[in-house]
Parts: structure tokens; sequence; C-alpha cells
């Protein structure tokens, strides 16, 4: 069976999850969207669940990538790899290498945005 090596509660985990819930709340506020709003239209059930995510304490479910990635008006192709930086760094590191934040954000600089299937 397996078992994931990243432990829920390992510094280096709680730290990549805080990242990706303000790379969340960052995309959600350019949006100008609220909480309540951004639940309704990712098809949360309770939008406290926006507020866990952003504060780093959970995962979007992957069945709900598109969603999100359209609700906040990024391509889902982009949305899902930044995700993977901080869901899974080890899988990002080697498919993507290890690509700096200046690299990544130059990355975003020259992709066209698009919400639709990649």
């Amino acid at each position: 069976m397996y078992a994931h090596h990243q432990r829920l509660d390992s510094e280096e985990v709680q730290g990549l999850r805080r990242e990706g819930g303000r790379f969340l709340k960052d995309l959600r506020e350019a949006r100008g969207l609220s909480q309540r709003q951004l639940a309704t239209l990712v098809g949360a059930e309770y939008y406290t669940f926006i507020s866990q995510l952003e504060t780093g304490r959970g995962r979007i479910p992957p069945d709900r990538y598109r969603a999100w990635a359209e609700a906040l008006g990024i391509e889902v192709r982009h949305f899902v790899q930044t995700l993977m930086r901080f869901y899974d760094p080890l899988t990002y590191e080697i498919l993507f290498g290890a690509e700096t934040d200046a690299e990544h954000l130059q990355g975003d600089a020259d992709r066209p945005q698009r919400t639709t299937g990649g």
C-alpha cells in the first residue's frame, strides 16, 4: 500500500500549503471575489472551505481544478502546475525542474490567459 511520504504536520509541508493558500487568495482578490462568491462559483458547500484553503489547511480536490481555474480567470494547465508546486513539490521538481520564482513569474507573463481545457 502506498503511503504519502509528506507528513501534514511537517513544517515544510505546512509552509508550502500556506504559500499555496496565499496564491489562491491573491487570485481571488485580483478577481474582486469574496470567499462566499468564490465558494458559489466552484461549487463548495461552505464558504469556510475557501478560508481553510487560503490559510493552508486543505487542498483543492483534483476533480474541481477546472472550476477553480475558470472562477479565478487563470488557464487551467498553469493553475494545476502552480498548485503542484505547493501540493506535491517532489513531482513538480521531477516534471518541471527546480524553477525559481522569477522564472515561473516570467512564464506567467508570457503565457496567454485562457480558462478552458488544455
